[in-house]
């Protein structure tokens, strides 16, 4: 299987990985214009799982380093198993709160709120828990992606407040989202060994095992939680299956590209994360919020004929994010 064994390849995977996270939601805006998001979550989640399927049989299978997928996947330990698939559970729990609010507060309030806190909690979970990096630089780094988040919290609740449209629900169902979020990538490290992809110890899993099964759990829960989602919406009226085998291919195609993006995203963190470190790997996909504010600020214009004021707190937001990532970078060294 393809083995990352420097840090700095490790630093570019987790900038695709940024790039990743930061864009598929830009699949749901373009769905969105004629698709409801709860049809649009079911083909995400396939292109999650298919992804994860050709990875695996793939970058998994070839090569001389680590174990092959299927030889892998058949001595991995029930309980590491069982790890990865509570995580993709977790993740789906709080994308679907994610995606709801990307749906009522647009990209670039759920991004920053949502995904900024994930990042800051994912980070000291994930450290703790494996300890790798300078603890000063990293936490430094987290600090200031914390205050370019309540900088663009502010920038938003002002925009929002000139235009007499504040959405409490959206920055609630973010906050809510960001929580879990930043509790399911320990579960699919921790059924991993990521001092040792080369040989990882019995019962452990490869990272393309355990994004499989990650993705697994994804997919199943979603028949749970996308079912509710379906009969009892956040907005508008309820939807049914039928809707959803109605949807024109375009479509279904858009949804599942969404899907494929953030399974690449995944997989390329969680390789880089035997190097980086979990915390370190997790952080820098995580400013993926950078990524998705610019595509909401200059590219949907969700800021657009904003007061005065705005795009001075927008600059000062990128400014810390950019900062707090450079700390990040420099912290794995």
């Amino acid at each position: 299987m393809f083995i990352v064994n420097d840090y700095s390849l490790a630093v570019v995977f987790c900038f695709i990985t940024m790039l990743c996270w930061g864009s598929w939601g830009n699949t749901q805006k373009l769905a969105g214009k004629t698709w409801r998001f709860e049809l649009f979550y079911w083909d995400y989640v396939i292109g999650i799982l298919l992804f994860s399927i050709v990875s695996a049989f793939t970058l998994g299978s070839n090569g001389a380093q680590g174990r092959s997928f299927i030889t892998d996947l058949q001595q991995a330990d029930s309980s590491n198993l069982w790890s990865a698939f509570i995580g993709g559970v977790i993740f789906n729990a709080a994308n679907i709160l994610f995606s709801a609010a990307i749906a009522i507060a647009g990209m670039s309030v759920a991004f920053p709120v949502a995904i900024g806190l994930a990042l800051v909690l994912g980070v000291i979970v994930n450290y703790v828990a494996a300890q790798k990096g300078d603890a000063t630089l990293l936490f430094a780094g987290i600090a200031l992606v914390a205050i370019a988040i309540i900088l663009n919290a502010v920038a938003y609740r002002r925009k929002s407040v000139s235009e007499k449209t504040v959405s409490g629900k959206g920055i609630v169902i973010s906050l809510i989202a960001g929580i879990l979020m930043s509790f399911f990538y320990r579960f699919i490290a921790a059924s991993m060994d990521l001092e040792n992809f080369q040989s990882p110890a019995p019962g452990k899993m490869t990272p393309y095992t355990a994004v499989f099964i990650f993705s697994v759990g994804i997919f199943i829960s979603n028949f749970i939680f996308n079912t509710i989602l379906i009969k009892r919406p956040f907005m508008g009226e309820p939807t049914s299956y039928a809707a959803y085998f109605k949807g024109k291919f375009n479509t279904h195609l858009t949804g599942i590209l969404g899907g494929l993006i953030w399974g690449l995203g995944n997989s390329l963190n969680l390789i880089a994360a035997g190097k980086a470190g979990p915390a370190i790997s997790y952080g820098l996909g995580q400013g993926a919020t950078l990524i998705a504010a610019l595509w909401g600020v200059f590219i949907w214009k969700e800021f657009s004929n904003a007061p005065k004021g705005i795009n001075a707190l927008l600059t000062a937001m990128f400014i810390f994010f950019i900062a707090g990532l450079f700390l990040i970078i420099y912290a794995g060294r």
